[in-house]
């Protein structure tokens, strides 16, 4: 059953329907329990009330139990007078039977014995209370039908479950009214979200409504938020790309010209190397807006694996080898590279890659690049040292901002290296950390992870 509606309705007439039995079955066998103990308790005052006129001598012994339905019992049980199915014998104790009511069998009620009995006389059930009277010589009994009793019973069940019977419709009636107004909301809220445009993402507000829907509502409005997060970056991703390939897009086309237009070698020369430099600029801002979608891509991917450090680190440096070979620049590695992390592999592997670039492109020719690693308090740390110019503390606070290139950038930079690695690390869970080395020269960058 896919219908909320329905399912909730079905559950309450169910539940409802097994306490109206649950009810019916209480009130039946209460019921049965109390008249049985009224009952026996009339035929207990019945027969000794024939007893005390007996032992009193104020009637005879053959008229006494002709004198039952006058003892004083009457009652009115609706359709029948009970008083009237009382039957009374009277028997000597020498077994003989000295009187009975008109009703009553010539069978013998009850044996030997006092107080109640059951007796099957003809086929019925028979209750009875026997009272000896030893003064007198009798004993005295009086009893009534088990059936009569039954009856009675069901006379009065009748009357109870009767009403109750007509009123189930009238429940079911008001338990279905009942849920489509506590569901009312939820159409409210539906009515209102099929009202919006494909654009609208503002919080969905409903502060007089149920607490139940505050979670819900709570967890939409969290959705609507990140995908107006995602769609903002995605704006802005668009436009910074679009703005950073047009502009050397356009210097390759003018270079081309130029270099088709010249006839002298040395100009055409020149223009062929600068078309060569815009084109790996292009491809390099190509690479990294790929690295940057991949690592904005989701954020509900399931939980990564657990990276290897040492091949993460000879990943990015075979990444980074024909650019490294250009400038002959060198790499020191120290630290344990056994360690593991808890990112995702080749996430891990274009952060590291993007920082041995950013480096290989600050420092020198022949120069060297530190690379070190640490862990501790289950944390790994990869610190790569330069020996480049360094960074004024101006722009240090906002290296790792989306196509931010510092006062002084370089002519092949583009300014997503450290973006990248920020939004990997963050990501990851760790942290990116930019500083001057203390020496004056070079910079230190530290990318930390949680260990895995």
């Amino acid at each position: 059953m896919r219908s909320m509606r329905a399912r909730l309705l079905l559950i309450l007439l169910v539940t409802t329907g097994a306490a109206w039995l649950s009810a019916a079955g209480w009130i039946y066998f209460s019921t049965q329990a109390q008249v049985e103990q009224v009952l026996d308790a009339r035929l207990r005052e019945a027969a000794r009330m024939v007893d005390s006129l007996l032992t009193d001598e104020r009637i005879e012994v053959a008229s006494a139990a002709q004198m039952l339905p006058e003892a004083g019992i009457e009652r009115d049980w609706g359709a029948e007078n009970y008083s009237r199915q009382l039957s009374c014998q009277i028997w000597s104790l020498s077994g003989e039977m000295v009187g009975r009511s008109e009703a009553a069998p010539r069978q013998r009620l009850a044996g030997e014995g006092e107080g109640f009995s059951q007796t099957v006389v003809d086929g019925e059930t028979w209750r009875v209370y026997t009272v000896l009277n030893p003064g007198r010589g009798v004993q005295v009994m009086v009893g009534d039908n088990l059936k009569i009793r039954q009856s009675l019973v069901n006379g009065v069940m009748m009357g109870t479950l009767f009403p109750m019977t007509l009123m189930l419709p009238v429940g079911g009636l008001l338990i279905w009214l009942a849920v489509r107004g506590g569901l009312a909301p939820l159409d409210r809220m539906a009515r209102a979200l099929s009202a919006r445009r494909a654009d609208d993402l503002r919080p969905v507000g409903d502060e007089s409504g149920p607490a139940e829907l505050r979670p819900m509502l709570a967890a939409l409005n969290g959705l609507f938020a990140r995908v107006e997060a995602a769609r903002e970056r995605e704006k802005s991703f668009t436009a910074f790309a679009a703005h950073e390939l047009r502009t050397p897009l356009a210097g390759v086309k003018t270079q081309a010209q130029i270099a088709l237009a010249s006839k002298d070698p040395e100009v055409r020369a020149r223009a062929l190397a600068q078309i060569a430099g815009g084109v790996d600029r292009s491809s390099r801002l190509v690479s990294q807006l790929l690295d940057l979608a991949a690592a904005d891509a989701s954020e509900d991917d399931l939980p990564p694996e657990p990276a290897d450090l040492g091949r993460v680190l000879e990943d990015a440096k075979r990444a980074v080898e024909p650019l490294r070979q250009r400038s002959g620049v060198t790499f020191a590695v120290a630290g344990n590279l056994d360690g593991r992390v808890a990112c995702n592999e080749p996430l891990a592997t274009t952060a590291l890659k993007n920082v041995l670039e950013n480096a290989l492109l600050h420092s020198p020719d022949g120069g060297c690049i530190a690379i070190s690693t640490a862990s501790g308090d289950g944390l790994v740390s990869v610190v790569v040292e330069d020996e480049g110019p360094g960074m004024n503390e101006d722009d240090i606070e906002h290296a790792a901002e989306r196509f931010f290139r510092g006062q002084t950038p370089l002519s092949s930079g583009t300014g997503l290296g450290l973006a990248i690695v920020e939004t990997v690390l963050k990501r990851a869970g760790g942290t990116l950390a930019i500083a001057n080395r203390p020496g004056g020269r070079g910079l230190t960058v530290s990318l930390t992870f949680p260990a895995a």
